[in-house]
């Protein structure tokens, strides 16, 4: 006959309260219980072992006998005094009063083991089958910069289910949204567990994304800078001409506003975009450019 420490089973010592026991208790039935582990004999086995534990340390008096004996229960008369008694009370069984599983058979793990079979005699009956939530499931969306600024439609496969959801315009990179009732089934009725699903956004190399703002370099040819004129920016989706002033210096910004990023479920709303200048001086000059660059730098003296 093997002993089984039912503190253990349950990850708790033995000064543990009856609400560290129910806590305990739920948290490993839900995670080794049958429905959510289907043909594992390990999971079924330590699911045995658990209502096992469980059934013991709920009760005062079998606990207070357990907690005697223990291992050495069959040494001493009182214990079978104590199992005479407890026959005497009559074996129908008790209720578990956490809401245990079905005891009487509808999820058979098995005999209850020896040790608890010649301790407390044979294992009871009644219960209820109790009622679980699926399990939450996790899923990544990769998005370029450009999809995550548009409200568009995806489908993709979750556990084996085709998942058809509208992405809106201006998520976040790691923003998580939650698809309720999008899990595993629940058990013995229970509620279907949620999707939750992780948004990355990959690096753009044109744009610079911060909160709804949007950065970009916008290369300007010298005589544009010093002169003034109008320059093509590129946008996320699109184009705009700006207008340049004048000696514009190299690293000025020049701010768009309303034509960055759409913010976050605020229809019509943008974030402000940014195109830092940055001049680029001819090369390969000819002779007489040199010259004309000279006579200017002479002036310029």
């Amino acid at each position: 006959m093997a002993f089984l420490d039912y503190y253990n089973v349950l990850g708790l010592d033995k000064s543990a309260s009856q609400d560290d026991i129910k806590k305990a208790y739920r948290k490993l039935a839900r995670k080794y219980h049958p429905d959510l582990n289907p043909n594992d004999d390990e999971a079924k086995k330590k699911f045995q072992e658990i209502n096992e534990a469980n059934e013991v340390l709920t009760d005062p008096e079998k606990r207070k006998k357990y907690d005697q004996y223990g291992e050495n229960w069959k040494h001493g008369d009182e214990y079978q005094k104590a199992q005479q008694q407890y026959s005497r009370q009559g074996r129908g069984g008790t209720q578990n009063p956490f809401g245990g599983f079905d005891y009487s058979g509808n999820y058979d793990t098995g005999e209850y083991s020896d040790f608890f079979e010649q301790m407390f005699g044979s294992r009871f009956g009644g219960g209820r089958k109790s009622a679980f939530r699926g399990q939450d499931l996790n899923a990544e969306v990769n998005l370029s910069l450009k999809e995550a600024s548009t409200t568009h439609q995806r489908t993709f496969t979750v556990n084996g289910r085709s998942i058809r959801i509208t992405i809106p315009a201006g998520l976040q990179n790691g923003q998580k949204i939650r698809l309720k009732g999008q899990g595993t089934e629940g058990a013995n009725g229970g509620p279907r567990g949620d999707l939750y699903i992780t948004f990355t956004i990959a690096a753009d190399p044109r744009f610079q994304r911060k909160g709804n703002d949007l950065y970009t370099k916008l290369e300007l040819d010298l005589y544009t800078a010093l002169l003034g004129g109008n320059a093509l920016v590129n946008l996320l989706n699109g184009q705009i001409n700006v207008k340049i002033k004048p000696e514009t210096q190299n690293g000025t910004k020049i701010r768009l506003k309303e034509k960055g990023f759409p913010i976050y479920k605020q229809e019509g709303k943008f974030g402000d975009f940014y195109a830092e200048i940055n001049i680029k001086n001819p090369t390969n000059l000819s002779e007489e450019e040199k010259n004309l660059f000279q006579q200017l730098s002479d002036l310029r003296k």
